[in-house]
């Protein structure tokens, strides 16, 4: 007999990537229609009995004051939001870098929260890249040097639009999963870049951050956006869940519930989004 009442209720939001510009056709990127499409998603959302509602990065898709009109369509949602940038989100003046997590209200760049039970990790995928710092910075250039291993290695998310985390968020997330694991709480990882299935798309060094949830063994589900059309898979105990972008078509939109039960996710799909069941 599955259990009716859910440990947990949350909203998902990803990928509006809005900005004052006209639409990328080829892409079927819509940017200017992100904000109608995203007070519609929170109007649906504050409906809803939920305990936050996380957006998995890529608010704006470039450019300072496109900050102003979304943070302001986030003013309307009645839940507590938890914001993260994604590598858009950088696409800003260099003197505008270091101000881009205090922008979108983060505690700190990396952090964790409880909630009923479950340890929720967000991590900053963002953190080793080529436009995460100004040029000249030491983690610009470790930077070039993973992107030219990758390269040389044939890795298919040898990509400048992609990222990676240090050595000192690594060692921050293993130990944070150590504490939830003493805890005997089940933890969510939510960041910006998908790890799993492989993907153009995927955080530089995945596989590291796949490896320790698989050994850690108390990880049910790393949650991302970043690659607009989806994406699913299961590795270990983890399921990895990439939500679709809404910036993506004119008019249709795409975000979701995610409901905790003892023995399963439920994922309610709205618009663009598909429902399904994953089984723990």
């Amino acid at each position: 007999m599955p259990h009716e009442t859910p440990l947990l209720r949350f909203g998902v939001i990803a990928d509006p990537q809005y900005a004052d510009l006209p639409p990328w056709l080829e892409m079927d990127r819509y940017y200017a229609n992100s904000l109608g499409k995203l007070r519609e998603a929170i109007g649906a959302l504050n409906g809803e009995d939920l305990s936050f509602v996380v957006t998995l990065g890529d608010l704006i898709d470039r450019n300072w004051e496109s900050y102003d009109p979304v943070l302001s369509a986030y003013e309307g949602l009645q839940h507590e939001s938890f914001l993260m940038p994604g590598n858009h989100d950088f696409a800003v003046a260099p003197d505008r870098l270091a101000d881009i997590h205090a922008r979108l209200g983060m505690p700190a760049a990396w952090h964790d929260f409880s909630r009923d039970g479950f340890r929720f990790i967000v991590i900053e995928g963002n953190e080793i890249s080529l436009f995460s710092a100004p040029e000249g910075h030491p983690r610009r250039t470790l930077a070039r040097e993973r992107l030219a291993t990758l390269r040389a290695q044939g890795a298919i998310n040898a990509r400048e639009w992609n990222g990676g985390i240090g050595e000192e968020q690594f060692a921050w997330l293993k130990e944070t999963l150590e504490q939830a694991r003493s805890a005997g709480e089940q933890v969510i990882v939510m960041g910006h870049y998908p790890l799993f299935p492989e993907n153009e798309h995927n955080l530089w060094g995945h596989e590291r951050l796949t490896d320790l949830f698989a050994r850690s063994g108390n990880v049910v589900a790393y949650l991302n956006g970043h690659n607009h059309a989806g994406n699913l898979g299961r590795n270990g105990n983890t399921w990895y869940v990439n939500f679709k972008g809404m910036v993506d078509t004119e008019k249709e939109n795409t975000f979701a519930v995610v409901e905790i039960f003892p023995d399963r996710i439920a994922i309610i799909g709205h618009g663009r989004e598909e429902s399904r069941t994953l089984p723990l």
